[in-house]
């Protein structure tokens, strides 16, 4: 496959899906007649009202429950609101007569591992309502994922092996697409979360009876989000002088990629209780294993906010095992160019591993990945995998990867307003097919699909 490092991706096209023969197909009108979506929690910002309109466009209609007074300011339409201001042990009997009188027929929700979602999820499953899961982008940062049912550690990919992945591609004609390394909203994310807060810190009054999943007060979490914002600058200044240290040192080095610690799917599918302790696995594997001239570079996640100060963490586990002078602290950046001089990764269970992977570099992860494929993923001890890591199987996980962009995976953004135009134009067709992503490419009756084209350099 060519490569295309240092080239801005635009989606330009679309790709053909292979026709089924006349006597195989079904045509069904695309239509959102006698459905009734029922939305909950969503990305920070105005995405699920922009969702929203656009189906009742369909001829849908919709409805919102709101867990406080930021999911109230994001979707606006007050006659189609529902305020849940009781306890958390009410929930479930609050949305069973919520799901009975509307007649709702599709739950909508951000991430599926929180606890008002994960009880939701389980409650329609058992009345067979349609779950509809967004996340961030299993091929981030230019696409999102859609699936039914659940995501991450809950998706269906995870039982999918490479064998019947590659069957199931079969049934599609495509050409590879090639996957950027910057998408651009990361600024309007984390404005959009500020806001968020700021909405529920000064406002939350008929919604305080609901103790939420958050693990710190929201108070704390608005601070955060406004430290943050106010010290960009600084922070890109000091993440560039650190990224040049290890570009310009002339030393082999090992790439660790930290998530946020209470990041629904690190919490639910992990194994650890924090990084903290994931990191003083990994440091203490890497000084057992790691030959003596090699450094370990730690990524932390582009939107950590110091709530679990993982840095103090890492060079605590770092002088305890002797090798603080080969270790290194990276408050985010662009993962890509740090990649491309690395001799392996280790992940927990991020998304970024699907970067690596796309370099072909030996990648280590400790969670339950939608990824994690035996011709994927090394399972070797930690000191053994920085001794000698077992490389991917870089076919394999070309069709993978291909898989993903004819199913789950969706181009565009919640957050910048480009981004939403783009997911919007796909993804309300697929949820009103009534085959979920995998079963829609299996049957043959999936919907065209944004082809990727190089335009010129990356900025």
């Amino acid at each position: 496959m060519p490569s295309v490092r240092g080239v801005r991706i635009y989606v330009t096209g679309t790709a053909k899906h292979r026709k089924r023969p006349d006597s195989m197909v079904s045509v069904s009108k695309i239509t959102g007649d006698n459905r009734r979506f029922l939305f909950l929690q969503g990305p920070h910002g105005p995405f699920f009202s922009r969702l929203s309109r656009m189906l009742r466009a369909a001829g849908a209609q919709t409805l919102r429950v709101g867990f406080n007074r930021g999911d109230q300011a994001f979707w606006g339409d007050t006659s189609r609101y529902i305020p849940f201001t009781k306890t958390l042990e009410d929930w479930p009997d609050t949305l069973t007569g919520l799901l009975t009188d509307h007649a709702i027929t599709d739950v909508v929700l951000y991430g599926d591992s929180r606890p008002v979602h994960a009880r939701a999820v389980e409650i329609a499953r058992d009345q067979g309502i349609t779950v509809h899961v967004f996340e961030e982008g299993y091929l981030r940062p230019f696409w999102v994922t859609y699936e039914r049912g659940g995501a991450n550690g809950h998706s269906r990919l995870i039982n999918f092996s490479i064998d019947e992945i590659r069957a199931r591609l079969h049934r599609a004609d495509h050409e590879p697409m090639e996957i950027p390394d910057h998408w651009g909203d990361m600024r309007q994310h984390i404005f959009y979360g500020a806001l968020y807060h700021a909405f529920v810190l000064c406002a939350n009054g008929r919604y305080r009876a609901l103790k939420t999943h958050r693990s710190i007060p929201v108070s704390a979490e608005f601070r955060l989000y406004l430290k943050r914002l106010l010290l960009m600058p600084w922070l890109r200044a000091e993440r560039a002088i650190a990224t040049a240290r290890v570009r310009r040192g002339g030393f082999p080095y090992h790439v660790v990629l930290l998530q946020l610690d209470h990041d629904a799917s690190f919490l639910a599918h992990s194994g650890f209780a924090d990084s903290a302790e994931f990191l003083t696995a990994v440091v203490n594997g890497f000084a057992a294993g790691a030959p003596g001239h090699h450094h370990l570079v730690v990524k932390a996640h582009p939107l950590e906010d110091g709530r679990g100060n993982p840095r103090a963490a890492l060079f605590r586990a770092a002088r305890q095992a002797g090798i603080a002078g080969r270790v290194h602290f990276l408050r985010g950046g662009k993962l890509a160019r740090l990649l491309d001089h690395a001799r392996s990764a280790v992940t927990v269970n991020s998304t970024s591993g699907q970067q690596v992977l796309y370099r072909g570099l030996p990648l280590r992860s400790f969670g339950s990945a939608v990824y994690a494929k035996p011709e994927l993923v090394s399972d070797q001890p930690v000191d053994a995998f920085f001794a000698d890591p077992k490389r991917p199987d870089r076919l394999a996980y070309q069709d993978f990867r291909q898989f993903l962009l004819e199913t789950s995976q969706v181009a565009g953004g919640f957050y910048s307003l480009r981004g939403r135009r783009q997911l919007l134009r796909l993804v309300v067709d697929m949820m009103l097919l009534a085959d979920d992503p995998y079963d829609a490419l299996n049957q043959g009756t999936a919907a065209p699909r944004q082809q990727l084209h190089a335009q010129g350099r990356a900025t």
